[in-house]
C-alpha cells in the first residue's frame, strides 16, 4: 500500500519543479502554515483551559482574521509575472 501511495502521488509531488525557480521554495514548503499553527498553539498555551469549544474556535478565528489583515495587500507571488511565464509556456491557439 505504501509503495502504491508513493507511486500515485509522485507526479503531484514533483509538479512544483516545472515552475520558475523563484516560486519553487515558496510553493513546495509549508513554512507559512507551520508558523501560523505555532502561533495558534502559543496563544492556546497562554489561556491553558478553554471553558468550551466555542471559545477555542473564537480564539482561532481571531488569530486567522489578524493574520489575514497582516497579509492583506501583500503579494506573496507576482501573479502577472507568473501568467506571462504560463502564457509563454502554453501559447493560446490562433483565432480563425
Amino acid at each position: 500500500q505504501t509503495v502504491a501511495g508513493l507511486e500515485e502521488g509522485f507526479e503531484d509531488a514533483l509538479s512544483v519543479l516545472v515552475l520558475p525557480e523563484k516560486y519553487r521554495k515558496r510553493l513546495r514548503t509549508t513554512n507559512m502554515q507551520e508558523r501560523l499553527n505555532e502561533e495558534i498553539r502559543r496563544r492556546e498555551r497562554v489561556i491553558r483551559i478553554f471553558p468550551n469549544t466555542d471559545s477555542a474556535l473564537r480564539l482561532v478565528g481571531a488569530l486567522l482574521a489578524e493574520h489575514h489583515e497582516a497579509w492583506a495587500g501583500r503579494h506573496y507571488l507576482d501573479r502577472d509575472e507568473f501568467h506571462e511565464w504560463l502564457a509563454a509556456r502554453h501559447p493560446a491557439p490562433p483565432l480563425d
